[in-house]
């Protein structure tokens, strides 16, 4: 899964294969023709009502493909983040970081292939060195075993 460039449409037709779900099935879902289903698997983004009805349907979050995203590729100023915190926003809190297994293997897939050191990981991701050895660790050695 490349994180970098997301193209919605086509994820969502991934997960309707994987899950077998008939078109008319989706059609009476979202009260649309075959048609505007497959204008839907095109798109590059989306409604974001749209994509919680998708995300409800296919029992995915999509919304975590962004958010794998933003903890990937968006810059980290941590005064600014320090800022927010004092401002007592009323928006909800979450965790910094949400590490899905989907992206553990990203970052080890580029590291095994030789894409990226772990050097260039911790410096361009902001992962910590601790938290990539021990998935490392981890996750080699489960592969290893028989």
């Amino acid at each position: 899964m490349n994180f970098k460039t997301i193209n919605i449409g086509s994820l969502i037709r991934q997960r309707v294969e994987e899950c077998g779900i008939e078109p008319e099935r989706i059609g009476k879902f979202f009260k649309c023709n075959e048609e505007k289903i497959e204008e839907m698997y095109q798109s590059e983004n989306m409604n974001t009502d749209i994509l919680l009805k998708w995300s409800k349907l296919l029992q995915y979050d999509f919304f975590r493909i962004y958010t794998q995203h933003l903890i990937l590729f968006a810059p980290q100023n941590v005064n600014h983040i320090l800022h927010l915190n004092t401002d007592h926003s009323k928006m909800p809190e979450f965790r910094k970081s949400i590490y899905t297994k989907e992206l553990i293997d990203f970052i080890l897939e580029i590291i095994e292939t030789g894409e990226k050191s772990m050097s260039d990981v911790i410096n361009e991701y902001k992962i910590p060195k601790t938290t990539l050895h021990r998935w490392l660790y981890k996750y080699s050695n489960k592969q290893a075993r028989p």
